[in-house]
């Protein structure tokens, strides 16, 4: 820590407690026990029950928990092999020409989500290509809105490579594939694995665009916590938010466990 004394020290953890405490514990503390929660009268929740896990794990909600987990890892891996081109890409083409492709890679992130939506529902939704109706609009939208985190993260690997290594390689004779597969994705790969976990937290919380695009039969959770607590059922849609949580970190975990590997190698 940049503080050494022990009074600042302690003055730096009550800052954080209180701001931590309120912006962020508080409002998933409330979460939590609202989908245990039978009613809420008062300042605690009472009549504590697991009926609306019962609901968030069954039936349409654990459909669309199966469609949010299907949409995420594909569209994660769609970002992740299109950003990590680009990347490669644009590090060997003259600052100028770098500046324009970031420029056109972060395009959709600068703008509303909803507003990406609505571009990949107007350019689909007419022939040659026609996704309107089907589950590939739904990825592709989660796609492009996701492809920049992984763009700007393989962007920043590859610009702290050591070049040696790529050196050595080809004046041993390699070629630029062996090279690229042998030895710069490896080097990339904890990099990799971070964008990758990214991409798939963004795609699993993603509900503006969602909602314009999905169609009746492939529902993501977030579609279904929204509905849920439109119809008025904020417990239910709290236990399926923890859900929704409870995925997100599993998944992530694994990814993270995957990125200290790929680190240590």
């Amino acid at each position: 820590m940049l503080v050494h004394s022990r009074t600042g020290k302690w003055t730096l953890w009550v800052l954080f407690l209180l701001l931590f405490l309120p912006l962020f514990a508080l409002p998933l503390f409330v979460i939590l026990a609202a989908s245990f929660a039978g009613h809420w009268s008062g300042v605690l929740p009472s009549d504590f029950t697991a009926a609306h896990y019962t609901a968030a794990t069954r039936g349409e909600s654990l459909q669309a928990l199966i469609t949010s987990l299907v949409t995420a890892v594909t569209a994660s891996l769609l970002a992740l092999a299109v950003g990590t081109w680009g990347a490669l890409g644009a590090h060997a083409l003259p600052r100028p020409l770098r500046r324009v492709l970031d420029a056109l890679f972060v395009l959709p992130v600068a703008v509303p989500s909803v507003v990406v939506g609505l571009a990949v529902l107007v350019a689909f939704s007419q022939p040659p290509v026609l996704l309107n109706g089907t589950r590939w609009i739904v990825i592709l939208a989660h796609t492009v809105l996701v492809t920049a985190f992984a763009y700007q993260s393989v962007s920043a690997a590859v610009l702290r490579l050591d070049p040696a290594y790529e050196q050595a390689a080809a004046s041993l004779g390699a070629r630029p594939a062996y090279v690229l597969w042998r030895v710069r994705l490896p080097l990339l790969l904890p990099s990799l694995t971070a964008a990758a976990g990214l991409c798939f937290a963004l795609s699993m919380g993603e509900l503006s665009a969602t909602m314009m695009l999905y169609p009746p039969d492939w529902v993501p959770l977030p579609v279904q916590i929204y509905a849920a607590t439109d119809r008025g059922s904020l417990f239910t849609g709290s236990a399926l938010a923890v859900v929704l949580m409870a995925a997100t970190l599993l998944v992530l975990f694994a990814v993270a466990r995957i990125r200290t590997r790929a680190s240590y190698r």
